[in-house]
């Protein structure tokens, strides 16, 4: 299955290792951490315009790759029909 994540961007929901709150993940230090080191890596794509409220971690092609997305946790777990 896939999950259409904002602006022409797609995802196999296989892929997914997790959604996650932007604003509530970013309070803590290690997660900061993380996104920062990941950015300077080239592991974030940012397929939003507005402001961001999650990111998604996925493994694609044994490469793990963040996506920050403007779409709120709860409209992306919609999406995937997952209960």
């Amino acid at each position: 299955m896939y999950l259409h994540i904002g602006m022409d961007t797609v995802i196999n929901t296989d892929s997914i290792i997790g959604i996650f709150d932007l604003d509530n993940a970013t309070l803590s230090y290690k997660t900061r951490d993380f996104l920062s080191e990941a950015e300077k890596s080239g592991k974030v794509i940012s397929v939003c315009s507005d402001l961001p409220k999650s990111f998604i971690v996925c493994r694609e092609n044994e490469k793990q790759i963040i996506y920050i997305c403007q779409l709120s946790p709860m409209t992306l777990l919609k999406r995937t029909g997952i209960d």
